[in-house]
């Protein structure tokens, strides 16, 4: 499953907005993946989601795969529209 999700925190996705994404990735047994222009990392890795160098307005790819891919999907993508400091 896919689906693209707008960052809305005015800091993008800092280290702490990362942490949050990562524990909420890490809670589901399912592959998740985020794909920001043409780069694919791994969702649960805080350096991963770092190093795409996530910015207010810029739009990620959240890809799902296997059990609870649904929850997983819409989970990680509601915390990507939602983490504010």
């Amino acid at each position: 499953m896919e689906k693209v999700f707008i960052v809305k925190n005015p800091s993008g996705l800092n280290a702490r907005a990362a942490m949050k994404l990562v524990k909420r990735a890490s809670a589901f047994p399912c592959e998740v993946s985020i794909l920001k222009d043409y780069k694919k990392v791994n969702a649960k890795s805080v350096m991963g989601v770092m190093c795409l160098g996530i910015r207010q307005g810029e739009q990620l790819t959240v890809i799902t795969e296997g059990a609870e891919a649904k929850e997983a999907l819409m989970t990680v993508g509601r915390t990507i529209e939602s983490i504010l400091e």
